[in-house]
């Protein structure tokens, strides 16, 4: 979800089902979404305003809501005033004089973290113009990219994401990345069923998956900060975010796209 400079690329990769690698998880955090309302507070915060990537949206509470068993992160066109903004200006987040977007970003941080497990999470994303939705998570110490970025499930410009990210030795990200074009899988007909989202981490390697398959796996040795400090930032906690960006870096335009927009999850479950 951040900007980043550094790519590596690999091969999909076929992997043994779901049930032959789960034997020895236990659930320790979840998130059903089976009550109607705001998301349960003691498992969710919100990032707020103008946060990062020059994004279009304004992030606030009002845009997440659970129904039917689902959380429900809605992204809106809606204008207001901004409140950070400052004439002549030139800060992407302070310039602007009004919001023309609104969305969320719902996050464990201060809350909840964990140190390896299995992560998933089954959703449906949109993939209309502009709309940047992503499950993600963050190391808490050292700032951005040394803190260590994990791109569970990412989306924009057509194409499917599954990126880890550490600090590389020119002080950007190091990016070991798979992009997966939307229309090689089916499109918007894919775009309209839920899926499976996976992340396995473990003391030896970090592996994503979407619905059993293998999108990206990396070992941890090699996820070492390029900065001759010898700190790996996924041998330690990280919290989640989930959120549905607009327009921004790589979002793409949103200009003539119609809203409300939708990010669904069904659920999200952590096991150790």
């Amino acid at each position: 979800m951040h900007k980043i400079i550094f790519i590596v690329l690999f091969v999909l990769i076929a992997v043994p089902s779901m049930a032959q690698q789960a034997n020895n998880y236990t659930l320790v955090w979840s998130d059903e979404f089976e009550k109607d309302g705001r998301p349960d507070s003691t498992k969710w915060g919100y990032e707020h305003g103008f946060v990062r990537n020059e994004e279009a949206q304004w992030y606030q509470p009002e845009n997440a809501h659970c129904e039917k068993g689902m959380l429900v992160i809605e992204a809106r066109r809606e204008q207001k005033p901004n409140p950070g903004y400052v004439p002549g200006s030139n800060d992407w987040a302070t310039k602007r004089a009004t919001v023309n977007y609104t969305s969320s970003c719902l996050i464990t941080a201060g809350k909840k973290l964990w140190l390896y497990g299995r992560f998933e999470i089954k959703a449906r994303i949109d993939i209309s113009e502009g709309m940047w939705p992503a499950w993600w998570t963050l190391g808490v110490e050292k700032p951005w990219p040394a803190n260590g970025e994990i791109d569970i499930m990412e989306y924009y410009k057509g194409k499917l994401l599954a990126n880890i990210a550490c600090l590389g030795k020119d002080g950007n990200a190091e990016l070991y990345s798979n992009r997966f074009p939307v229309d090689s899988m089916g499109g918007t007909a894919w775009s309209s069923r839920f899926h499976v989202w996976r992340m396995d981490w473990t003391p030896t390697f970090i592996a994503l998956y979407m619905d059993e398959q293998l999108l990206n796996k990396v070992a941890l040795d090699s996820l070492v900060n390029k900065d001759g400090t010898a700190f790996n930032p996924f041998r330690q906690p990280q919290y989640m975010l989930l959120n549905l960006a607009v327009g921004g870096m790589n979002g793409g335009d949103p200009e003539h796209t119609s809203f409300p927009r939708k990010f669904e999850v069904e659920y999200v479950r952590v096991y150790q």
